[in-house]
């Protein structure tokens, strides 16, 4: 018996079995937020605070590609909001199309993503319904997260590290098809268990921040920190950050985090750590003015560091960029290390250079993660051992609200979508689990988020 797209969140409640799945049809169209590309210069000439996400994302009907032969079809349960997607919605720093046009000047399958639309999301839970001819690891039923490494393994510059591909791409953001619709197109090597003890929603969220959180400190092509370490980490309560602070914790090591107001502070309490700044009480001020930075706040907030951890900062875990670079690599201890992976205050960066050169320091750059890595930071989610970060959900038709709340900083933790999950709460395969867990760590952001 044949079965629709939308019959997915019955089937699940019905318990039905991995054939089932298989059964569904994959319709001509199918719901997805979208960007337009004859709305790409729409905001041209604001300023980038002006520009709002709930003009620009559309959620409507767009054309079921064809699906080649190492990917997925995907029955998207749930998605989540990132920074890129914020930067897709106000065209910033550059309209997402020309990352399709180049992409559908590759290959044939390329040229699927070339497109008058882009469908955006980079994070995705959901169940595998058809698999294309050369997927061999994941078959329709199965339960699954997605990573957003898009990548093609035949080019030899991706078999050391894949985020050093000539061709790495974010999916969702540099390719079509993303995870904020009811339906995604994926690389079979992007997928991953979703963890039994977590919502759709919950198991949404940890993709691409997690991951990126992960490369960033705990692999070696990241900071790799050790037991006993200090580490600064900026953003603290973010979606970033917020993954940032619980490796720093597993590792042995000490965060100092950075936040933006006392209800905050609470929330790093509440999630084990003791040392944190609310950096708007202390009245941090590192620009004097929009072209000089003032070294005497860098001191200032080296003295602090020390004041709550006993020691400079081995690590700075640096994603807001033009705002906090100067202060990052001043208050860095000597031969530490300053991994960064984002700007999302600005993308031109300036910092004393005498800092870092006299002292040793280094500055690592750092994107995403590669599939063994964001397998390994998705596997510590389904043992328990990283909590997912989520505080609020919204349905697929206010994704660009939920964009909005992300480009303003009125939120904490992720932001989840709900797709064809048709509510909170669904998708629990393992209780007991997650009872062992706590529910109150699990859902510690959203205590805070309401």
């Amino acid at each position: 018996m044949a079965h629709q797209l939308t019959d997915v969140p019955r089937l699940l409640a019905d318990g039905a079995p991995a054939e089932e799945f298989g059964a569904v049809e994959i319709p001509e169209s199918y719901r997805a937020a979208v960007v337009l590309k004859d709305e790409s210069e729409m905001f041209a000439g604001m300023p980038s605070d002006e520009k709002d996400p709930r003009k620009s994302v559309h959620v409507q009907d767009v054309p079921t590609p064809e699906l080649a032969p190492d990917e997925v079809f995907l029955a998207v349960m749930a998605s989540a909001i990132n920074f890129n997607t914020v930067w897709t919605s106000i065209f910033e720093p550059l309209p997402t199309f020309g990352f399709l046009e180049r992409l559908g000047r590759e290959s044939a399958w390329g040229a699927r993503h070339d497109q008058p639309f882009h469908v955006i999301g980079s994070d995705a839970a959901g169940v595998v319904l058809k698999v294309g001819s050369a997927v061999r690891t994941f078959t329709p039923g199965d339960k699954v997260t997605v990573h957003c490494n898009y990548v093609d393994d035949q080019d030899p510059s991706s078999h050391d590290d894949s985020m050093l591909a000539t061709n790495q791409r974010i999916w969702g953001f540099e390719s079509n098809y993303g995870g904020l619709a009811d339906l995604a197109v994926v690389k079979a090597n992007q997928v991953m268990p979703k963890p039994t003890h977590l919502s759709w929603e919950e198991a949404a969220c940890n993709g691409l921040t997690n991951s990126t959180s992960y490369r960033m400190l705990v692999s070696p092509n990241g900071s790799q920190i050790t037991q006993g370490q200090t580490v600064l980490v900026w953003g603290a309560s973010g979606g970033l950050g917020g993954y940032a602070c619980q490796y720093v914790l597993n590792a042995g090591a000490t965060p100092v985090a950075v936040v933006s107001s006392p209800e905050k502070v609470e929330l790093l309490h509440e999630l084990g750590v003791e040392c944190v700044i609310d950096r708007l009480a202390e009245g941090y001020h590192f620009w004097s003015d929009e072209h000089t930075q003032d070294p005497k706040e860098w001191l200032r907030l080296g003295k602090k560091i020390r004041e709550l951890a006993g020691a400079d900062a081995d690590v700075v875990f640096e994603h807001p960029g033009r705002q906090t670079m100067g202060a990052s690599v001043f208050v860095c201890k000597r031969g530490g290390t300053i991994v960064t992976c984002a700007a999302t205050s600005g993308f031109m960066i300036e910092y004393d250079n005498r800092y870092l050169w006299m002292h040793l320091k280094t500055i690592k750059g750092s994107h995403f993660a590669n599939y063994r890595e964001a397998w390994d930071a998705n596997r510590l989610v389904c043992e328990g051992k990283v909590q997912p970060i989520l505080s609020a959900v919204y349905p697929l038709t206010d994704t660009g609200e939920a964009a909005a709340q992300i480009h303003h900083n009125l939120h904490e933790g992720k932001l989840g979508v709900l797709c064809l999950a048709p509510e909170e709460g669904l998708g629990i395969d393992d209780p007991e689990l997650r009872a062992r867990v706590g529910e109150d760590k699990i859902t510690l952001f959203r205590h805070h988020g309401t």
